[in-house]
Order: structure tokens, then sequence, then C-alpha cells
């Protein structure tokens, strides 16, 4: 756990990730006094800048590890051990509603969605964010492997290609006026070679990587899909 801590926060500390959650809780409208939930929301960073802007920011996070984490971390907010398909929130009761890189994980994103409206209030919004797990650009001497390793690990992941389809799901759900965005998350050095590791254990491969690393011409590109809509 605490190695993939580690990793999330070298992620979420980069200039464009702090940027990226900035623009999810723009769409999320305005926040200040009105409840929030955060869902999958791992070591608790988004639910703690949540709550700075005002929020009853609540966290969820079907992993208790990472719940014993964010409690650690962010004593003062509110985090619960919870599945994204059943919230422990009360019907109609939050103003917003966030998703980062959660729904690829759920074998049922469209269950999920359906909660999503069944928490949020009239008027409340819903946030998705995520990878499509097949677009992952990475520069290499061998593509063809590339390729392989990419389509691979997308095939691990239960939904690995629901980020094109958030717009659809909102409406499908009943959510209107949505609004799609791509952002390009840019890779290099030692944080883009452990990004690499968490993909493939192909020695060889990894091995051109770890040289690419050592030499600064290491790069990779993950396309992030935010989708917003009006319950």
């Amino acid at each position: 756990m605490s190695t993939l801590l580690s990793l999330l926060d070298a992620v979420e500390m980069r200039p464009d990730a702090i940027a990226l959650r900035a623009r999810s809780y723009e769409l999320l409208g305005p926040v200040a006094g009105r409840t929030v939930v955060d869902v999958g929301c791992g070591g608790g960073r988004a639910v703690a800048e949540l709550a700075e802007r005002g929020a009853h920011a609540v966290g969820v996070d079907v992993d208790p590890e990472m719940i014993d984490a964010a409690r650690e971390r962010w004593p003062d907010a509110e985090f619960h051990v919870g599945d994204a398909c059943s919230l422990p929130l009360e019907t109609g009761t939050a103003a917003g509603y966030r998703a980062d890189k959660v729904l690829h994980a759920l074998d049922d994103p469209v269950r999920a969605v359906a909660e999503a409206r069944r928490v949020l209030a009239p008027g409340g919004r819903a946030v998705l964010l995520g990878q499509d797990w097949d677009t992952i650009v990475i520069d290499s001497d061998d593509p063809d492997t590339t390729r392989r390793l990419v389509h691979a690990r997308a095939d691990r992941v239960p939904s690995p290609h629901v980020a094109r389809s958030y717009r659809n799901l909102l409406l499908d759900a009943g959510f209107t006026d949505p609004v799609v965005e791509v952002h390009t998350s840019v890779f290099t050095g030692e944080v883009a070679l452990s990004v690499l590791h968490t993909m493939t254990e192909d020695e060889n491969w990894l091995a051109e990587q770890a040289e690419r690393a050592r030499t600064d011409r290491i790069f990779v590109a993950i396309p992030m899909f935010l989708a917003a809509a009006r319950r």
C-alpha cells in the first residue's frame, strides 16, 4: 500500500494533475456549504481540497487500507469504506458527485452512474474523470511489443474503454447538459518509469525504458477524459 500511495502522491502533485483536479472542482459548480461525495477517494487528497473550498466533502473508497491512510492524513475529513454502486448517502442529499479514475475498475459502470444520480439532489452535478486504457502513448524502439503490452494491460481492467463512454453513460442515466473535455498528461523521467512498471513485467521492454529514463528520453502520454452533467 505504501508503494501505491507513493506513486499516487508523485502523480497527484504534478502541476498538470493539480490543474486537472481544480478543473474537475470547477465543473462541480459552487460547493461551499454543500455536500460533495468523492468516490474512489484513495488517499483522500481531493476530499481535503474540496473541504478547503468550503464543501462538506465525503470520501468513499472500497479499500479499507486506503480509507485508513486517508483518515490518518486528513483527520478532520469524513471518509467511509463503501462501494461505488451502494454509497453511504441518503437519496438526493448531495450537490456534487466526483469519480476520478474509478469507473474503469468497475464491472458495472452503469450501476455506478445510476447511484450517482440517486444521491444527487435535482440540479446537482456529476463529474467523471479517467483514462481510456487503450490510448496510452509510449515512445519505444519496439512499437509492436508496446502496442501488445498496452492492450494486454487494458484487458486486465474490468471496463477499460469506459472513459470514451462517459457522455453517453450520463445521458442514458438521465443527466442533462453534458460537457466533455480531454486533457493529456505527459510523463518523463523516473515517474514515467514507475508508471510503466505498473503496466508490465516484461524485463527486456522495461530495460529499454529504463535506459530511456537514464538518458532523459522516456516519454509517456495519457489522455484524461473529463465529463460533467447535471442531475
